[in-house]
């Protein structure tokens, strides 16, 4: 028996927005076993928690794990894939049968829903990936020379200029 937990989030800045999952799969003493930080492109709030479950299920079956808690702060995600609450969406529905198949690969699995500050580490991993995303996105930028600057070199610590 491997027992561990998953912590997953997903998020988008927009609702569609860029968005990004965050994984974090620890074994039974909490010691950090494996994480995930990427980002999914443009998508909703809900698609990228679905995403981040998905794959930490591929995660966590990968590294050999037979008994799984799965800790989410979707409350839509936790009672969509318990049967609670009835699935509207398409994309959502066609999500949560992937994500109750990957469930079926383990001996046991539970998913519970926390409040976000308890799922912190997943959303600090959303966060990053978001954040490198927009930094790629963006690339090195062009900032405007100062007023007093006439693009020539300036002449380091005690050294002069003979431009001048």
């Amino acid at each position: 028996m491997v027992p561990a937990t998953l912590h997953a989030d997903g998020g988008a800045r927009g609702n569609p927005g860029p968005a990004a999952i965050g994984v974090l799969l620890r074994d039974s003493e909490g010691a950090e076993l494996d994480t995930i930080s990427r980002s999914i492109g443009e998508t909703t709030n809900n698609v990228a928690e679905y995403t981040a479950v998905i794959e930490g299920l591929k995660l966590a079956h990968a590294r050999g794990v037979t008994d799984l808690e799965v800790k989410l702060d979707s409350k839509l995600v936790v009672r969509q894939l318990n049967g609670e609450w009835k699935i509207k969406s398409d994309v959502l529905r066609g999500l949560a049968v992937e994500a109750k198949r990957l469930l079926n690969r383990f001996r046991s699995a539970k998913l519970e829903h926390v409040a976000r500050g308890k799922n912190s580490d997943a959303d600090k991993l959303v966060n990053q990936a978001l954040d490198a995303a927009q930094v790629g996105e963006l690339g090195a930028q062009w900032m405007p020379p100062d007023e007093e600057d006439d693009g020539r070199p300036k002449p380091g610590p005690g050294q002069t200029s003979l431009l001048d």
